[in-house]
């Protein structure tokens, strides 16, 4: 006897070990794939703070000297000194999110690659949707 609702019956397709590990793949990679957007947003919020500061530094006299913060110290320094060193962060800025968009997009290609496969088996037994 099943405890099914009215107008349903029970269409379960048994799971085999390989689609279980499919599974798990499947919620391993939506985790990375959160994590690494996490991260992508907090560097682009970074990268927009030094695109900012970068144009209001331009407008300063090149010869006059700004606080530059290293580490946890600040130390004077030439605008134009200051503004190659915001640039060469912007530049590893923009690296390093580029390699997370990469990584973002093979997490999609292989979540879409898990997601026919089973799909095709268990069809509406299975949700793997948000």
């Amino acid at each position: 006897m099943e405890l099914l609702p009215d107008g349903q019956r029970n269409t379960a397709t048994e799971v085999s070990w390989e689609d279980q590990q499919k599974i798990n793949k499947f919620s391993t990679l939506i985790n990375k794939k959160d994590e690494q957007l996490e991260v992508l947003e907090k560097l682009k919020v970074e990268k927009e703070y030094l695109d900012d500061l970068s144009m209001e530094i331009e407008l300063l006299d090149e010869d006059d000297r700004i606080q530059y913060k290293v580490g946890e110290v600040f130390i004077f320094m030439k605008v134009s000194k200051a503004i190659a060193k915001i640039e060469a962060e912007n530049e590893k800025l923009e690296t390093r999110i580029s390699g997370i968009d990469e990584i973002i997009e093979e997490c999609d290609e292989s979540l879409g690659d898990l997601k026919k496969q089973l799909y095709a088996k268990f069809g509406n037994n299975i949700n793997l949707e948000r």
